[in-house]
């Protein structure tokens, strides 16, 4: 089911046929540099099924990206429910496989994922929390018109939070 489309991309929710170009992707440890390490067959199954308990809870979770002329999957990107301080906040995550990098597509899924927050599911404020030595995702939020809020400790490490609050909120 595609759950939305840009320009060059369609962002659908995963499904079985995925774990192969999915694995292929986080077991790759320059893609994985920025998480404590890549991903077995066995966590790539699991981060599947997370999601799709996600789209079945929440509405929304990490989608397969799919090239739209070949249909082929570079990557995931989506809205994930996150604790903050405290606080629950809706993340934009996103990853690209390697071989797509410095192309556009992380911001352009990114970019369709904060429209479907704030127009579809009326959100008033999206964060991503980014390492702080990963300065293309840092590009990518920035390039989407998020701004950096303040330092935190998450998943047991220091995180930036970069957030976009809708305009009157």
């Amino acid at each position: 089911m595609v759950i939305l489309e840009t320009e060059r991309l369609l962002l659908r929710q995963y499904n079985k046929e995925d774990i192969v170009s999915l694995h292929s992707m986080f077991s790759d440890a320059e893609t994985m540099k920025y998480y404590p390490a890549p991903f077995s067959l066995k966590k790539t199954k699991n981060w599947i099924q997370k999601n799709k308990e996600r789209y079945e809870e929440d509405g929304y979770g990490l989608w397969a990206v799919c090239l739209k002329e070949t249909n082929e999957l570079i990557g995931d990107c989506g809205l994930v429910k996150q604790i903050v301080e405290g606080n629950m906040e809706v993340e934009i995550g996103y990853h690209i496989n390697k071989k797509y990098w410095s192309q556009g597509y992380a911001s352009e899924a990114a970019k369709g994922c904060m429209e479907f927050g704030l127009y579809q599911l009326g959100l008033n404020k999206l964060i991503s929390i980014i390492d702080p030595m990963n300065i293309p995702s840092i590009r990518v939020a920035e390039k989407i018109g998020f701004s950096e809020e303040k330092e935190s400790f998450i998943f047991n490490k220091r995180h930036l939070i970069y957030s976009f609050i809708k305009d009157g909120c």
